[in-house]
């Protein structure tokens, strides 16, 4: 009998297994060569970005976001990821998370609501990879929120957002 559930509970665990990894690299439609993102919209509360061109939706990305991620930011340190309307600001190929897109946080609000609460507001904000040397990980990032501030996304995830991405864009950031 203790044989039989070893070998169900082996078997199970088999079969667990096969899923994650199906999970992890199951191929994800891309966006295609020409499409420009002109417009991101970032729902924290759905850990879900979607990206536009023109008014049309091209692609909703499954996303990571700062481990306190209830509230807007308020000053650094909160580890919150704000809540706006900003700019993509930077762009940067040699990020410690693969690579990344600034986001123009703080702006002139975010700024003075600091100062109220008499501490700096932060800044560093970014759409990002997986760590350096990490990105095996791939998908399973999303399954807890671990960011400081920040948005997260796979490395093949942020390669694509990133050629696909102009310095300008506007992306906003709900609840």
């Amino acid at each position: 009998m203790v044989k039989k559930i070893i070998l169900i509970f082996i078997s199970a665990m088999g079969v667990l297994l096969a899923c994650a990894v199906i999970y992890n690299f199951l191929p994800e439609e891309k966006l295609q060569r020409n499409d420009k993102i002109d417009k991101i919209i970032v729902v924290k509360s759905l850990r879900k970005m979607e990206v536009y061109s023109n008014g049309k939706l091209l692609k909703v990305y499954n996303i990571a976001v700062s481990r306190n991620s209830i509230g807007d930011k308020q000053f650094e340190g909160d580890e919150k990821t704000p809540e706006g309307i900003y700019f993509i600001n930077d762009k940067n190929p040699n990020s410690g998370y693969h690579k990344n897109l600034g986001i123009s946080y703080p702006d002139s609000t975010d700024i003075k609501e600091a100062g109220l609460l008499n501490k700096p507001a932060g800044g560093d904000i970014k759409i990002h990879g997986i760590r350096n040397y990490m990105g095996f990980i791939g998908k399973f990032h999303r399954l807890r929120d671990w960011t400081k501030g920040c948005i997260a996304v796979t490395d093949e995830e942020i390669d694509e957002i990133y050629e696909h991405t102009p310095i300008g864009t506007p992306i906003e950031i709900k609840p």
